[in-house]
């Protein structure tokens, strides 16, 4: 009984800020920015690997969340509702971003040196940042929600539209790509 205590306010705090935003107070509409801009932009980040995309995400998650907060139902947590917001705003950022790339000129002629050694890149940060950006969309996205951010498959299964088995399973498939993309640096790991 006693740990369902910080739960019941945790709940009413969420139905008492949401109601002070719906009610207009500007306030409330500060705390709950607060609350979650700094976990909105590192996710941001992460999937867009760019500050200004990042921070402009960020903006339109906050602008899209404070105009549809009214359809919020409570039946997930509202930071879930609110990353599921957030991601549907990077998501389509990105797309615009990759659709804009394809029929840039500039970037169809240039040559991408590939180093012909696998020890051509020393750096392991360096080779994960780009293992990570060479994921496709569905891993990248659960890898970073999961592995960087925190996320439980069931909050990433509730923001994302998903199931949490197909959570779990890109995960995987994200993990082992990652691992054959790092095999080079391998030899340095101690494995358990």
């Amino acid at each position: 009984m006693a740990g369902s205590l910080p739960r019941l306010r945790s709940l009413v705090s969420v139905t008492d800020l949401v109601s002070r935003v719906l009610g207009g107070d500007p306030l409330a509409e500060r705390e709950l920015y607060d609350l979650h801009v700094d976990r909105v932009y590192r996710l941001a980040f992460r999937l867009t690997g760019d500050s200004e995309l990042a921070a402009d995400c960020t903006q339109e998650a906050f602008i899209r969340v404070f105009d549809r907060l009214a359809t919020f139902r409570g039946e997930a947590a509202l930071s879930t509702w609110i990353t599921s917001v957030a991601y549907s705003v990077i998501y389509n950022a990105l797309r615009k971003t990759k659709r804009f790339r394809a029929n840039s000129v500039d970037f169809e002629l240039v040559e991408i040196p590939v180093p012909a050694l696998p020890h051509g890149e020393p750096d392991l940060k360096v080779s994960l940042d780009r293992a990570v950006a060479g994921l496709p969309d569905g891993y990248r996205t659960v890898f970073v929600m999961h592995d960087v951010e925190g996320y439980t498959h069931s909050e990433i299964a509730s923001s994302l539209g998903i199931q949490e088995g197909t959570s779990k399973a890109q995960l995987s498939r994200a993990r082992s790509k990652l691992r054959q993309a790092l095999a080079a640096f391998a030899g340095g790991w101690v494995t358990q």
